[in-house]
């Protein structure tokens, strides 16, 4: 059985930082191209970040260019997102997926929440 376990996340202030991980069990994610995806309250989960199996094609939201960095480490099965410089407007629960997503291995997340 796949399962995608977020952590990391927590409550932070403004300009602050916090690396996110997601640790995949169940089979390997090597050879997938991975994403981070967010959904704020209220809103429908969007697109953060994603990167190659080896880490040579990495795509970012136009929003987060600059302030956060998506890395992986494939013999640990391992994604992580480094996130600094953080907004209040960062606010979500943060997950990982294949990229595309399949439904099927949506995790519970991980929520973040930034106070101004």
């Amino acid at each position: 059985q796949v399962q995608l376990v977020e952590s990391g996340g927590g409550l932070v202030q403004a300009g602050g930082s916090l690396r996110l991980s997601c640790a995949a069990s169940g089979r390997t994610f090597s050879n997938y191209l991975m994403g981070w995806f967010r959904q704020a309250p209220g809103k429908e989960r969007e697109f953060v970040a994603a990167i190659g199996w080896s880490g040579g094609t990495i795509v970012y939201t136009d929003s987060v260019k600059g302030r956060f960095t998506i890395s992986r480490d494939n013999a640990k099965n391992t994604v992580y997102l480094q996130m600094t410089s953080l907004k209040p407007e960062d606010t979500a629960v943060y997950y990982c997926n294949t990229n595309p997503p399949r439904e099927t291995y949506w995790g519970q997340g991980t929520q973040v929440t930034v106070s101004s």
